[in-house]
């Protein structure tokens, strides 16, 4: 049997994804992590589950550790956006419709800031810490997927 580290990003399991457990069996499309394109995203995996774009080769293995990973950010917040974004959810807005506002917040990860925290199931959706109304820069922490341990069959 081999292990390999796997990293599952939240937004692919929020999205395509099914909650997993400690002993579970899976069978997941996986791609080997590229570190010159991605470093340090994927937290020391060597691969990681890719549900869209270019699925990898489906792998089965048996899940044997899950370590939530809980990344620190800095956030700005432009006030400018942050105000039309309120104007936009007032109740007076006197808007019908969607109203389309792009994102009051600049989230910059902080390189090495993270935790790992042990588990015994992976979650569907991840907890994530609201920035602050002000102007910033505020300190926040997110779960930014799972980090998990799989065993597979030794390759012939």
């Amino acid at each position: 049997m081999a292990r390999t580290r796997v990293f599952y990003e939240d937004w692919q399991m929020e999205c395509c994804g099914r909650p997993f457990a400690v002993g579970d069996e899976v069978v997941w499309p996986l791609a080997a992590v590229d570190t010159r394109e991605r470093p340090g995203e994927c937290y020391g995996a060597e691969a990681r589950v890719e549900l869209h774009g270019d699925p990898g080769r489906p792998v089965t293995g048996r899940v044997r550790a899950i370590e939530l990973v809980r990344q620190e950010y800095v956030v700005r917040t432009d006030r400018r956006a942050r105000d039309r974004v309120d104007r936009a959810l007032g109740p007076d807005a006197g808007s019908e419709g969607t109203v389309l506002l792009p994102s009051p917040y600049r989230w910059e990860a902080v390189p090495g800031a993270h935790t790992l925290q042990a588990a015994d199931s992976c979650p569907r959706w991840f907890p994530s810490q609201e920035p602050g109304r002000g102007p910033g820069p505020h300190r926040v922490h997110r779960t930014v997927g799972a980090l998990v341990t799989l065993e597979t069959a030794a390759p012939e």
